[in-house]
Order: C-alpha cells, then sequence, then structure tokens
C-alpha cells in the first residue's frame, strides 16, 4: 500500500520541471494529430493521454498559487465583509441585480424600438415591474437591515408578491402574442449566446439561493429569492422563444413551436403567480399574527 501510494505521488508530482515540459509536448501532439494524423492512429491515443496528463499537473502545481491568491483576496476587508456578513453580502447581491434589471429592461426597450418589435417592448415592462421590486427591497434593506423590524418586512414582502401577480399580466401578453404570431424575440448575431449564459447561471444561482438563505428567517431576504426565482424563470421563457426563432431551420411544423412556448409560458405565468398569491397571503397571515401579539 505504501509502495502505491509513492508511486501515486510521484505520478502527480513528477516535478516543476517536468511539469512544466509536458504542457508545449502536449499541445504539441495534439496540433500534430489534428492537422497530420489519423483519428485511430496510435499517436493520437499518446497526445490524448499526455494532455490529459498535463492538463492534471497544471491543476496539482497551480492549487498553491490560488490558496494564495484566495488568502489574498480574502484580506481585504470589502471581501471578507462580503463573505462573512450575510446582510453585506444580500444587499450588495439586490444592488447588482438592480444594475443588470434596469440594464436588461433598457436593453430590451431599444430593441423593441429599433425593431418595432411588440416582444421586446412588452419584455422590457416585464423588467421593469422587476426594478421596482428590486427598487424597494434596495431602498429598505439600506434603511433598516434585515430582521430589525418584522412587520415592516412583512409588508414588503406582501408588496412584492402583489406586484408579481401584476407583471404576469405583461408576462402573459408576452406568451399571448408569441402564440398568435410566427415572430419572436430574436437576438442580433452571438448575442444570444451571452443571453443562454446568463441565463443559465441566474437559474442556478436562483436555485442556490433558495437552499443557502432558507435558514434565515427574514421576509425581505425571501422576497428577494422570489424576485430572483421569478427573474431567472423568464429569462428561461425569452431564451427558448428566441432559440426557437433563431435556430428555426424549417423543418418543425408551426405547432411544434406553439407546443413548446405555450406549456413553457404556461408553466412559468403559473409559477409567478402561485409565488406571489402564497407572498400575499402568507405575509397577510403573518400580519395578524403580529398584530395579536402586540
Amino acid at each position: 500500500m505504501e509502495k502505491l501510494k509513492r508511486i501515486l505521488h510521484r505520478i502527480l508530482y513528477p516535478g516543476r520541471a517536468a511539469a512544466a515540459l509536458s504542457v508545449p509536448a502536449g499541445a504539441g501532439l495534439l496540433a500534430y494529430t489534428f492537422l497530420y494524423a489519423v483519428e485511430q492512429s496510435p499517436i493520437a491515443y499518446v497526445a490524448y493521454i499526455l494532455s490529459a496528463y498535463s492538463l492534471l499537473l497544471v491543476c496539482v502545481y497551480s492549487m498553491p498559487l490560488i490558496r494564495r491568491g484566495k488568502d489574498l483576496v480574502y484580506s481585504l476587508p470589502l471581501v471578507r465583509r462580503y463573505f462573512e456578513d450575510i446582510s453585506f453580502k444580500l444587499q450588495v447581491s439586490l444592488r447588482f441585480s438592480l444594475v443588470v434589471n434596469l440594464f436588461y429592461a433598457g436593453m430590451h426597450g431599444v430593441s423593441g424600438v429599433l425593431n418595432r418589435s411588440v416582444w421586446f417592448g412588452t419584455l422590457a415592462a416585464y423588467y421593469i415591474f422587476l426594478s421596482v421590486i428590486r427598487f424597494l427591497l434596495v431602498r429598505y434593506a439600506c434603511r433598516h437591515g434585515f430582521g430589525e423590524n418584522w412587520e415592516a418586512e412583512w409588508k414588503r414582502y406582501r408588496l412584492c408578491g402583489v406586484i408579481l401577480m401584476m407583471m404576469n399580466t405583461a408576462l402573459a401578453g408576452v406568451v399571448i402574442l408569441v402564440l398568435h404570431q410566427k415572430e419572436g424575440f430574436h437576438y442580433g448575431g452571438t448575442m444570444i449566446y451571452a443571453v443562454a449564459l446568463y441565463t443559465f447561471y441566474i437559474t442556478i444561482m436562483a436555485v442556490v439561493n433558495v437552499v443557502r438563505y432558507r435558514k434565515y428567517h427574514s421576509p425581505v431576504m425571501s422576497a428577494a429569492r422570489a424576485v430572483n426565482l421569478a427573474a431567472a424563470l423568464v429569462s428561461m421563457l425569452s431564451l427558448e422563444t428566441a432559440m426557437l426563432t433563431q435556430f428555426d431551420n424549417g423543418n418543425h411544423p408551426f405547432y411544434f413551436r406553439q407546443a413548446m412556448i405555450g406549456s413553457t409560458g404556461g408553466t412559468v405565468c403559473a409559477a409567478v403567480v402561485g409565488m406571489g398569491l402564497y407572498m400575499s397571503v402568507h405575509a397577510a397571515r403573518q400580519l395578524k399574527n403580529c398584530e395579536r401579539s402586540a
């Protein structure tokens, strides 16, 4: 067993010189394989194995540098406060989300005017509603923090739920317009790939934050999580519509597009209305409890 450990250690830590030489060797063999060698030739297998091994060595020898860089960044006061102070972290997140929402609303609004598109205009209205909610949460968080006044937080929570239900009108309008017309969202050039990356990122982070901040029983935090989830759902819907429009090669019948957008749009609308209704009813019950205990 000890001999096996020594062998593995020697493989993973052959020395910095060997690790540095493995990178150009692996890259050179890969280039030769792609340009000249046959795909199933022995040199190709050697190139794949050596390139994978060199990547492993780079990761192993980079870990100490990454740790030192992390310690250096973490020593900065603002960075440390961001990771240790949950209230400060959420305030930063809310402000950043507000800026992103305003940017998205402006981008879709400009696209709607330039392209004379009702689709982009309606989506811009939706992001304006989201920006209003985030602005209310940011203003409250900056003035009062979290967990200081439960009654005031439940009122903000209820207001956000009402706005979520109201903004569903704009979302339903987007779905109805797309279903009744063959046109839809279309992002110019490679913009759709950037939108796709952002959409997947905010969707993953929305789900992660729901789990991560569940232990903090702040209504304002819960409202922020609900808004993030609603924004992620709408981004997924708009991305699906844009991809169906942009990558349509004519092989799929029109009813396929209608079925996809209709099912996704209906699910998203129902989810947003459900969140808004739950927030409103739950906040009303909690406010009654606050009045009774007062």
